[in-house]
């Protein structure tokens, strides 16, 4: 009898123990179908943040922003991924114009965008909620001004672009245009006038008889157009305002001369826009400089071209097609009309293409002295800049940018200098003929 309770009794601690072990099984397998579980909520969770992310990434980008001078105005342009909603707004005292823009991701870098040009003294951005608008762009302005706006739809290969337009303007009428505004800024008038005092006159001017001699020095490209550049970061812009610059003060020592530049500063001037500066100042000689750049790093010297529509080599035409091209680099449309046909056929009657070769030979002669000289250095091209029918035009290659000697000598201010009485010499020299153009009627100037 006991040993049949004994066995009993194992047989229910044996059972007992796999009801112990069927029961962790169960426990097992639950935990493991609740961790199935939770990874598939996991990934759902995941894949939801994800989602979420590239909402956040899937708003409109302002992926950069571009700021230049115009003769006539200030261009402020913001590069867009899609379309938005956007509002102006301009404020005084100080002058300031705020751009608001709807939901945006920035994405612009800040490195060198917020040089002071033009009207625009500086500006800042940021996050500022106003009505529906999250994000604000405010320009900081020299004066008042009127603008104007366009939203520009993709272009070849361009994203939106939202184009401010900022034209110098008095204060009235930026003042009438507060009805606009949504904020108001009252001009604060407590302050009193300024008095402006006039220094005392400097050295006794040199009084001119009769008309001085008008030359217009044209330092090609400019703004938006850097023309040839190099690793180095030197502009061809740069380096031609200076030499610009440096021969109009040398031309200007002799009081019979008056030079205009078409451009003192770093902004674009249209090519057509350029002869129109010549053409209005009435000058009678107009020369255009350039420093060029190519593959070829060996190749070193100064160059001088006059118009022909037949090219002197494939070199001059290639050249003269990429100078052409200028206007397009700053994003102007334009085509020859009729008008530039009768310029060239009005230049075929005429005998300004004769004496812009003329003159050519004189810089020729009086720069061989100076600096290196390419063989064959008049050539002829098709240059846009040079078809004015009335005034004598020459385009100078000063150098290439490409060439070591070349570019450290054009950037350098002895070697400005020494070019600068070189053009000085030719000038006066060409003048000095009994039968030129320029010296008509005028007495030696020597």
């Amino acid at each position: 009898m006991n040993k049949l309770i004994l066995i009993y009794l194992h047989v229910v601690i044996k059972l007992n123990i796999l009801n112990n072990l069927i029961i962790r099984l169960n426990a097992m397998y639950f935990l493991r179908c609740i961790s199935k579980r939770y990874s598939i909520w996991l990934g759902i969770l995941l894949v939801a943040k994800v989602v979420g992310i590239t909402a956040v990434c899937a708003e409109p980008i302002v992926s950069n922003v571009r700021m230049w001078e115009h003769p006539d105005k200030t261009r402020f342009v913001v590069d867009l991924t899609e379309k938005i909603d956007f509002e102006i707004e301009t404020l005084t005292n100080p002058y300031r114009l705020v751009i608001n823009l709807a939901k945006v991701s920035w994405q612009v870098s800040s490195t060198g965008v917020r040089k002071k040009t033009g009207v625009v003294q500086n500006w800042r951005n940021g996050h500022f909620d106003y009505k529906n608008f999250n994000y604000r762009i405010v320009l900081d302005l020299s004066g008042p001004v009127k603008e104007k706006v366009m939203l520009l739809a993709p272009t070849q290969g361009n994203r939106y672009r939202l184009v401010v337009d900022l034209m110098p303007s008095t204060s009235r009428a930026m003042l009438s245009n507060r009805a606009k505004e949504p904020i108001r800024n009252q001009m604060n008038t407590s302050r009193p006038f300024k008095t402006i005092k006039f220094a005392a006159p400097g050295r006794k001017p040199e009084f001119v008889d009769g008309p001085q001699i008008v030359v217009v020095i044209d330092p090609g490209h400019g703004g938006m157009d850097p023309g040839a550049t190099t690793n180095s970061r030197i502009y061809e812009k740069h380096v031609v305002l200076a030499i610009a610059k440096a021969f109009k003060r040398r031309l200007e020592l002799n009081p019979k001369y008056k030079v205009y530049l078409t451009r003192n500063k770093d902004i674009y001037i249209r090519l057509r826009r350029r002869i129109a500066i010549a053409r209005n100042n009435k000058a009678v000689l107009f020369v255009s400089l350039h420093a060029d750049a190519i593959k070829s790093k060996n190749i070193r010297g100064m160059s001088f071209y006059t118009l022909s529509e037949k090219a002197s080599s494939k070199e001059a035409a290639a050249l003269a097609e990429k100078e052409n091209r200028s206007d397009l680099v700053a994003g102007v449309k334009g085509t020859e009309s009729d008008d530039v046909t009768k310029i060239l056929i009005d230049l075929a009657q005429n005998r300004s293409m004769g004496e812009s070769s003329k003159f050519a030979r004189y810089l020729i002669k009086s720069f061989r002295s100076t600096a290196k000289i390419l063989p064959n250095p008049h050539r002829q091209a098709g240059f846009a800049v040079l078809k004015s029918p009335d005034t004598i035009s020459v385009l100078i290659e000063l150098g290439f940018l490409s060439n070591t000697a070349d570019a450290r000598a054009l950037t350098g201010k002895s070697y400005r200098e020494r070019l600068s009485e070189a053009f000085f010499d030719a000038v006066v020299s060409y003048c000095n003929q009994s039968n030129a153009p320029c010296s008509a009627g005028l007495e030696k100037l020597n």
